[in-house]
């Protein structure tokens, strides 16, 4: 199944919403929006394709009902989501959806595109999962490529669970909380070997935390 969901926030106006297939959206407030589930989506062999754009000026702020799970098909193991935000100057969007599970057997891929502004302002978090309880199985790859007009702001990948360069059955992390800030002037921060927060060259800050299991 392909799934497509458009938001569209302008100032003066509500957020204006165009979905079809897995994946729908709701307003709940002036400025706020929460991504629903309508199907069971991602299944092995689903794509999603995702894009918010936040006009001059105005401000978005996504949530979702619940979180994501990631299975496998018949077919194939692997799904797929493009998530495209964009965000023009004096814009904010905080992005926070619920966090993505990947159950035994399912691969997910999520690749992930930022184009801001000057005077753009951005909170994206992505937390994920591998497996439910009792089931680590799965894998999972989040790349993430920000941009501040012509000026790189972030490339960056991680891979998690089976099928990732550093899987490991006894150690290997198998839950990522990560955020994107932007703009941030928070010096480095980090809580023992497990979550950093690093400022950006260009500005903002990154901040990553991994472990077994995603904090409450």
């Amino acid at each position: 199944m392909r799934t497509e969901l458009r938001i569209v926030a302008a100032v003066g106006s509500l957020p204006e919403i165009h979905a079809s297939g897995g994946l729908t959206a709701r307003r709940t407030g002036p400025d706020t929006v929460h991504m629903i589930g309508t199907a069971a989506t991602p299944l092995g062999g689903d794509e999603l394709d995702i894009a918010i754009r936040v006009g001059p000026g105005a401000r978005l702020v996504v949530r979702s009902v619940a979180a994501t799970i990631a299975l496998p098909s018949a077919a194939t193991p692997l799904s797929n989501a493009r998530w495209r935000f964009e965000v023009a100057a004096g814009g904010e969007l905080d992005f926070e959806p619920g966090p993505t599970i990947v159950a035994g057997g399912a691969h997910h891929h999520a690749v992930t595109t930022v184009r801001l502004a000057t005077g753009a302002r951005l909170r994206l978090r992505e937390r994920v999962q591998i497996g439910r309880v009792g089931d680590d199985g799965g894998g999972w790859r989040g790349d993430v490529i920000a941009d501040i007009g012509d000026l790189p702001l972030l490339r960056h990948r991680v891979a998690l669970g089976a099928g990732g360069a550093v899987d490991d059955g006894l150690a290997a992390s198998r839950a990522l909380d990560s955020e994107l800030v932007y703009p941030d002037d928070r010096p480095v921060e980090t809580t023992g070997l497990t979550a950093c927060r690093l400022p950006l060259a260009a500005g903002g800050t990154l901040f990553t935390r991994v472990g077994s299991l995603l904090a409450s």
